[in-house]
């Protein structure tokens, strides 16, 4: 049997947002893009609310509230990020992953769980 489509979106975002959320500790990349971000200081607090937030849409797969908590959030983080690339005057091409991730979270929040 198939997972079903919203299950494998939910596993996406977690995996992403494991993975980023694990680079804003490991990898000089982030550090810099954070501080082209004017955000050097949130680093490893926003890194560490990702990392949350993925095994928040993983419990969700059992605890439906979890993961709406978490897709919610998630949704909430990348406006602020859509917010931010505007603000520094990233391209529309820098700020696509944001918006896609955007709305994502926000379908898994309002309709995946």
């Amino acid at each position: 049997m198939f997972p079903s489509l919203n299950s494998v979106l939910i596993l996406f975002s977690a995996l992403s947002f494991l993975g980023y959320g694990s680079g804003c500790f490991l990898s000089p990349y982030m550090k810099r893009e954070f501080e082209r971000y004017r955000l050097a200081s949130q680093r490893t607090l926003v890194g560490g609310l990702q990392c949350c937030a993925a095994i928040g849409l993983l419990a969700g797969l059992s605890q439906p509230w979890m993961g709406r908590t978490a897709a919610a959030g998630l949704a909430l983080m990348m406006l602020v990020a859509v917010g931010v690339r505007i603000k520094i005057k990233d391209t529309l091409l820098q700020t696509i992953p944001a918006l896609i991730y955007l709305a994502l979270n926000a379908y898994l929040g309002l309709a995946a769980f």
